[in-house]
């Protein structure tokens, strides 16, 4: 444990990739097997079911510290971290761990068995773990038991450092990683060990327990330039960009494996599909995009939604959000890869498995196994016109492959080149109405907002500031609708797009103009009006406004634009989508 203790507090205090990359070979070449291999399960995106509470971790750290409630909180409310408050506020540990026991021996005998522990039993373990531990190995512990462990290193420098440490390469290092991030994978000895192996050791895929593992996903670039200094059309593969969950198909030893991209296993979520594609020939690997599908047209995001995060999916919720997985590449063929042939080549095959399977793949008289269409146009100016046509298409703009790119690596432009040509956002401007402090280097600047438009316009600029005045003033919403005031409508939460300047000059105010506090909440008088961005709206019933917005990003600052200028919730509906209408 204080090995990797000492690896996470060198990561999170350095910027410098080279640093990073440095110090995991460093950890990697002097750590036991077993403890690295949980080391690349959590630095590569793994995260086990929470084993304990938060409120738990919370009550046991006041009982433990002593301290009243109101002083944890503005520690906490300073810190902004509650892992990094609990582990300075506990007295020193009484005892040392044992030095032998690493990562892996924490994780099987303290950190796992508290999942299934009774309240005053776990309780009682969480201290005796506090009690020798020191404080950066308390913020660790906290950490991983509460579900919050992340820290600014990518998979991709994972990678880099496995790769350099076995002198192999980094694709090599990239494929054999794929699922050992999935919650339902417990990290051995022997899966990291099987990471270096030398080329042609196919110990691991000889392992039953990572029999399914898809390939690396190959990512695009947003287009930032125009279109046309990509050169000829005809070099490009053109596609609609759906906005479903990117996934792969992977049939192997008689069963269907479903992956999303961010390496989790969600085949019990999409039931229909492994029923769909049981009879596909063996080692074949597709990649694609699961949506729900109604008629002949994918349905919004939201709809998809219901489907996520399930352990059982219903037959009603299969019949009213029936899903598809619609094809974009085919990555491998009875047992042979065929990600470094050429996109053109990997085209063609994907359309000739589609003519053989698409009919065959077929649950309750529809078939969930649709091809990517490919888009023909003659030129740039053609594509233009046709791309003004995504969102009522409910897709979000073109994908452009060139078609002699091989299927690379995460986001690389070493195999040929991908990218996504995406629709402008929607935006609408909005009211920043609470504000919460950020995390980690912004714990101390309130970075994360709550925006909100007028219900209904204000009648003027006066209008407008009585109900500013009014909301200073420490006035109730419902006297001053009963008093003939417009409301404003929270609708959408936003933490990125400023600069940090900009961050500092909106904390400024939110400090001057907070009028309440509810928990980590401030409540600010409505005097910012913010360009916001997103990619798609749709109905809600869990939001007071009646909308949610996907993606949202602050684009700018209106300090141009009153505050009886922002807009108003018909605005928002205005943007629905026609089946989302009223």
């Amino acid at each position: 444990m204080k090995q990797f203790a000492e690896l996470f507090t060198e990561l999170d205090g350095s910027t410098s990739t080279l640093h990073k990359v440095q110090a995991l070979r460093r950890y990697f070449d002097h750590a036991p097997a077993e403890d690295s291999a949980w080391a690349v399960y959590f630095l590569s995106g793994g995260k086990p079911k929470r084993t304990v509470p938060t409120r738990t971790l919370r009550e046991v750290a006041l009982q433990v510290s002593g301290l009243p409630d109101w002083l944890f909180e503005e520690s906490y409310q300073a810190v902004g971290d509650l892992a990094e408050t609990i582990a300075h506020v506990l007295p020193m540990a009484p005892q040392k761990s044992d030095p032998s026991h690493g990562l892996a021996w924490w994780m099987r005998h303290r950190i796992l068995p508290l999942r299934n522990m009774p309240d005053e039993e776990r309780i009682a373990a969480v201290q005796a773990c506090w009690n020798e531990l020191a404080v950066n190995e308390r913020f660790l512990f906290v950490k991983l038991v509460g579900g919050g462990f992340r820290v600014g290193v990518s998979k991709l420098l994972v990678t880099r450092a496995l790769a350099e440490l076995a002198g192999l390469d980094a694709k090599l290092v990239a494929t054999r990683m794929m699922g050992f991030a999935d919650g339902s994978n417990l990290p051995t000895a022997e899966q990291f060990m099987a990471l270096l192996a030398p080329p042609g050791d196919n110990s691991a895929g000889q392992d039953s327990s990572r029999l399914g593992q898809p390939l690396p996903f190959f990512l695009a670039h947003p287009l930032q330039e125009e279109p046309e200094n990509l050169g000829a059309v005809a070099k490009w593969l053109v596609e609609w960009k759906y906005d479903g969950i990117r996934a792969q198909v992977v049939k192997e030893a008689g069963q269907v494996w479903v992956w999303s991209r961010g390496e989790e296993l969600v085949s019990e979520q999409f039931p229909e599909l492994q029923t769909a594609f049981a009879h596909w020939p063996e080692g074949c690997i597709l990649d694609g995009e699961i949506l729900v599908w109604h008629g002949d047209a994918p349905a919004g995001f939201n709809a998809l939604q219901g489907r996520l995060n399930r352990t059982v999916v219903s037959k009603k919720l299969m019949l009213e959000s029936p899903v598809v997985f619609l094809a974009y590449d085919l990555l491998r063929l009875s047992d042979k890869n065929t990600v470094d042939q050429a996109q053109w080549q990997r085209r063609t095959a994907l359309e000739e498995f589609h003519a053989e399977y698409h009919t065959q793949s077929t649950v309750n008289s529809m078939s969930r196994f649709l091809l990517s269409q490919r888009v023909q146009a003659s030129s740039w100016v053609e594509l233009k016109l046709l791309r003004e046509e995504s969102r009522a298409r409910g897709v979000e703009g073109f994908m452009l492959k060139h078609t002699d790119s091989r299927y690379g690596v995460g986001r690389t432009k070493a195999d040929g080149l991908w990218w996504k040509w995406k629709i402008d956002p929607m935006t609408v401007d909005c009211v920043l109405v609470y504000a919460q402090r950020g995390h980690g280097r912004r714990a101390s600047l309130y970075t994360d907002y709550t925006f909100a438009v007028w219900e209904t316009p204000p009648a003027n600029a006066a209008q407008a500031q009585e109900v500013a005045q009014a909301i200073a003033n420490g006035e109730k919403v419902d006297d001053t609708v009963a008093r003939g005031l417009p409301r404003l409508v929270p609708f959408a939460k936003a933490y990125s797009g400023l600069t940090d300047d900009e961050f500092k000059e909106v904390d400024r105010v939110i400090r001057k103009h907070t009028v309440d506090k509810f928990g980590p909440v401030r409540t600010v008088v409505p005097v910012l009006v913010f360009e916001l961005g997103f990619e798609a709206i749709s109905r809600s019933t869990r939001h007071k406004s009646g909308v949610a917005v996907r993606f949202p990003r602050m684009l700018r600052i209106r300090h141009d634009k009153p505050l009886h200028e922002a807009d108003h919730l018909a605005v928002l509906e205005a943007l629905l989508p026609p089946e989302n209408a009223v």
